[in-house]
């Protein structure tokens, strides 16, 4: 039984079929032999290698897969091209036949297209097939298929199946996902503590503005703060830090330390400073006695507030780079606090 290529991929018609492709049915492809020489490096080698017995025709049999699907590899040997509805049917078989006698363009696509088709009943074989055909970039799309669905696909036979025959690669999944869940909980508790560095940082420029240009109901002790009207349009945390000042100002208990708002207000006052580079000039209250006390005894400023200094810093520098360029100019208290960072 002999089936003939499509005559769109058959090249030359002059030329002659010398090959013959002879798959697991035993059905006869005629293909030109230059052309599988020139598109797979394991075909020259079995296509020029000594032959006992000589003819002009020889055969190279790809048992294994499905006679349509060893007809669409040869058709992309000789076009470079494979539907989206051969990809649908044999995109396995495809990618079992392109890592075989290897040609990356095909495998690539078959990778790309796999990639794009997982479903709940395939992805274990196609995790499987990627493992035998070494296609990383499938595999680990295979992995956060699973990662995502693991409920789902716990329930299939398939699942199963690999729990009674292949043990090592379901420890191979579990593991993946135990690590990706970790990766998960430190992503999250990492974006937690930014968006805390960030209100602090937001925190120290509403201060300086507080205490620099004054506000709606607090300001230097030379500003009249009956000229601002209207709530702050600066800062959305505004409004809180004025109420923390004036309590700061006018708390009794702050004096024994009982007060959990006096003390949040130190702390404040406590990492301006530290972050300040012009405590002569600041107008922020504290700014050069902590600094100066600081100077006096090193081991008050422990490790842990250094860090939290830092981290403030770099996330205030980090997010004003990310700002828009007129925006970073409408902003000079980012400038000055990047300026101080070089």
């Amino acid at each position: 039984m002999e089936e003939k290529l499509n005559p769109q991929f058959s090249g030359n018609s002059e030329m002659v079929e010398d090959v013959q492709i002879i798959t697991s049915s035993g059905l006869r492809i005629p293909a030109h032999s230059h052309i599988l020489v020139s598109a797979s490096p394991v075909l020259e080698s079995m296509i020029e290698r000594p032959q006992k017995h000589r003819s002009s025709q020889r055969n190279i049999p790809m048992p294994g897969v499905p006679c349509d699907a060893v007809s669409a590899f040869l058709q992309f040997l000789y076009s470079s091209k494979c539907s989206e509805e051969q990809m649908e049917k044999y995109g396995m078989h495809l990618l079992a036949l392109s890592h075989v006698y290897l040609v990356p363009q095909l495998k690539q696509r078959c990778t790309r297209g796999l990639s794009g088709r997982l479903t709940m009943e395939n992805v274990l074989d196609v995790l499987q097939l990627a493992r035998l055909c070494d296609a990383p970039d499938l595999y680990l799309k295979c992995m956060k298929f699973l990662f995502c669905n693991f409920k789902a696909v716990e329930q299939t036979e398939g699942w199963k199946f690999l729990q009674n025959h292949d043990p090592w690669l379901e420890l191979e999944i579990l593991q993946f996902i135990d690590e990706a869940e970790k990766r998960k909980k430190r992503t999250r508790r990492k974006r937690v503590e930014q968006n805390l560095y960030l209100q602090l940082s937001e925190a120290m420029d509403c201060l300086e503005h507080i205490c620099t240009e004054g506000c709606t109901g607090v300001g230097p002790y030379d500003m009249d703060p009956s000229k601002k009207k209207g709530p702050c349009s600066k800062f959305s945390t505004c409004h809180g830090l004025q109420l923390l000042i004036k309590h700061f100002a006018a708390c009794k208990k702050r004096v024994n330390g009982g007060c959990l708002r006096c003390k949040r207000m130190w702390q404040l006052l406590r990492l301006h400073s530290s972050i300040c580079d012009q405590p002569d000039e600041c107008r922020v209250p504290l700014c050069r006695q902590f600094k100066l006390k600081v100077q006096q005894n090193r081991r008050g400023d422990d490790s842990r507030w250094r860090l939290l200094v830092k981290k403030v810093v770099s996330v205030k520098t980090i997010s004003s780079l990310s700002l828009p360029k007129r925006k970073r100019e409408e902003e000079p208290r980012i400038t000055r606090m990047r300026i101080y960072l070089e």
